[in-house]
């Protein structure tokens, strides 16, 4: 989701190739490697990463004449989109963005990603654990992780003030209540990217975790059942956040990385809260002009009597997969991309978290230390619920979710949706 900080890329057709999905490869007349073309899409639309991830290609193509990538960069949604419709036509790209999970291995289970296992076998030991798991299943790697992290709340801390309050909420009750003082004070609580959806799911989604439990949510991936008094719950609690409303005037219609988004509402100092991922900093000084020392990061509060422990987080990062019928300089650039003395880079910028052991020391923002930290304490982990269900089940999740907080659905008809696209896909 994303999730703007994640690397995606795909294949083009070049001369004499049919189809969307390939890269031309022709040997030389004197046996030489001949010209390679991949075409790179990628959603790192803010700095650093923008920069970055162009440098390495310029890097990879100077190490090896013989390829071109070619760079499209596209927004969360818009990539999604495309690399939707180019999957259920039965292709894939050479090189592509993934969040792992349930997307993922739908993609392998249609035969559309590769099996890299033999060919990172002398890299993986590099990764950490938590890193690697959204992209192994059965024993085998289909991706390398380019970032991981947690969702969690970002916070304006002159505006905190104002409002007189003087810590972070640790409890869901004592959210709400800050949520009030904000608006007493006259400041706008919460930025939401209302159009986009998937930020809203964030919500409902540790709603869930902190009421129903982690292990909740995974029996739900098994019987395809959210018609649980612990689902409905987590959509009360969220109906209460929203009967409040603390969103900004016009979230219904806001984007995310937009000028007049969530991350620039955030940015400019006109909301006091985002829930949002890892990368959100460099987002609300790209699309805004970021906070500096007045921001914050505090965890998702605990919900008093929640079956979940407050330690669990709940989010995920990006990584690169590869086509079935990549050639080889494919897994070559992801591997080259994921080396440590260039993707300590991206960390020592704040782009990324460490994905690779012993990164931590690259980690220079105290926010994102703090991030860092809360994630390597995690006692449990939930990958993003539009990326760890099948893609279906994860769109309905973002559309109901975003109608409950419209006022549109209840959250009894949210549980009762999803469960019906679950059962129908299960």
């Amino acid at each position: 989701m994303k999730r703007s900080l994640v690397l995606i890329a795909a294949a083009v057709l070049v001369a004499g190739c049919g189809g969307a999905g390939g890269s031309a490869q022709q040997e030389g007349t004197d046996g030489s490697p001949g010209q390679v073309t991949l075409e790179w899409w990628h959603l790192s639309t803010a700095e650093p990463l923008k920069s970055l991830w162009d440098q390495r290609a310029k890097e990879f193509m100077a190490q090896n004449p013989n390829v071109t990538i070619k760079a499209t960069v596209l927004e969360n949604d818009a990539y999604k989109a495309k690399l939707t419709t180019i999957t259920q036509s039965g292709q894939a790209p050479d090189l592509f963005a993934t969040w792992g999970g349930g997307v993922l291995q739908q993609q392998i289970e249609a035969g559309l990603v590769k099996d890299i296992s033999a060919d990172v076998a002398d890299v993986l030991p590099n990764f950490t654990p938590a890193a690697l798991s959204a992209y192994q299943f059965d024993g085998k790697t289909y991706g390398l992780p380019t970032d991981i992290g947690v969702v969690g709340f970002w916070y304006n801390k002159k505006l905190f003030q104002q409002a007189g309050i003087t810590e972070p909420p640790a409890t869901w009750s004592a959210f709400l209540e800050d949520v009030k003082k904000l608006k007493a004070a006259g400041i706008t609580p919460i930025a939401l990217a209302g159009k986009e959806k998937w930020p809203g799911h964030y919500y409902w989604a540790y709603l869930a975790m902190r009421i129903a439990g982690l292990d909740a949510l995974k029996q739900a991936a098994v019987d395809n059942d959210f018609n649980k008094p612990d689902f409905v719950a987590a959509g009360q609690q969220l109906k209460a956040l929203a009967d409040l409303q603390p969103f900004q005037k016009g979230f219904l219609g806001a984007g995310y990385g937009t000028p007049d988004g969530q991350a620039a509402t955030m940015g400019n100092g006109q909301a006091a809260m985002e829930l949002m991922g890892q990368w959100a900093p460099a987002t609300q000084a790209d699309a805004g002009k970021g906070l500096g020392e007045d921001l914050g990061f505090f965890p998702f509060p605990a919900v008093e009597g929640g079956k979940g422990s407050a330690g669990d987080a709940f989010g995920g990062g990006g990584g690169l997969a590869v086509g079935t019928d990549a050639p080889p300089q494919a897994v070559e650039f992801v591997k080259y991309m994921t080396a440590m003395e260039n993707h300590s880079k991206a960390v020592e910028a704040g782009g990324v978290l460490p994905v690779l052991k012993g990164e931590e020391n690259a980690v220079e923002d105290p926010n994102l230390k703090q991030v860092a930290t809360m994630l390597a304490g995690a006692t449990g982990y939930q990958l993003y619920l539009d990326q760890a269900y099948p893609p279906a089940v994860g769109q309905q999740v973002n559309d109901s979710v975003a109608e409950l907080i419209g006022g549109t659905k209840t959250p009894e008809e949210v549980a009762q949706d999803i469960t019906e696209v679950a059962k129908s896909e299960g």
